[in-house]
């Protein structure tokens, strides 16, 4: 079993978090639901686009390996050490969404302002302790590449978003 699926389904639903992030707050109107789909999706190419790098840098290291067994099992073994604090955090991620979802408005509300924001917040902390993961289960200095250039990636998405398509609204 390979990493590389939750991975990349993780990677593309952060994206899709991320566009709408870079949208929200930034439109008065009541009704925005397609703007946010639109957001949402503006968020998903960019994502997609931008998670293609640490897909390269990996069949770029497997092919200039001399062991593409040994180099194969060093990056799954640091895909799994990278995927446990990523799958910890988008579980946390999800209670939250749950709950503002499920419960009624005020609860809902504090449920949001509790979770979601500091969650926000922490995003870069999760991606250093997923690259700390996949260093040490065994993934070594090219698992931690490849989980630095996904880190970046993740992490890059709402300010691209943000710059290409919501820059111009703040400014007077």
């Amino acid at each position: 079993m390979t990493p590389a699926v939750p991975l990349v389904l993780l990677g593309l639903v952060d994206a899709a978090f991320s566009g709408f992030r870079a949208y929200a707050g930034r439109d008065a109107r009541i009704r925005k639901r397609r703007a946010n789909a639109r957001a949402s999706l503006r968020g998903l190419a960019t994502g997609a686009a931008l998670l293609l790098a640490p897909a390269l840098a990996a069949a770029l290291l497997l092919l200039a390996a001399p062991d593409r067994s040994g180099m194969y099992d060093s990056l799954t073994a640091g895909g799994f050490g990278y995927l446990l604090p990523l799958a910890l955090y988008a579980t946390a991620v999800l209670l939250s969404l749950a709950a503002y979802f499920l419960l009624p408005f005020r609860a809902s509300t504090l449920a949001m302002v509790i979770g979601l924001g500091p969650l926000t917040l922490l995003r870069p902390a999760v991606i250093v302790a997923a690259c700390l993961g996949a260093l040490l289960n065994g993934g070594g200095w090219p698992a931690l590449l490849i989980g630095t250039i996904a880190g970046a990636a993740a992490l890059g998405v709402e300010p691209a978003v943000h710059r290409r398509w919501y820059g111009d609204v703040l400014r007077p």
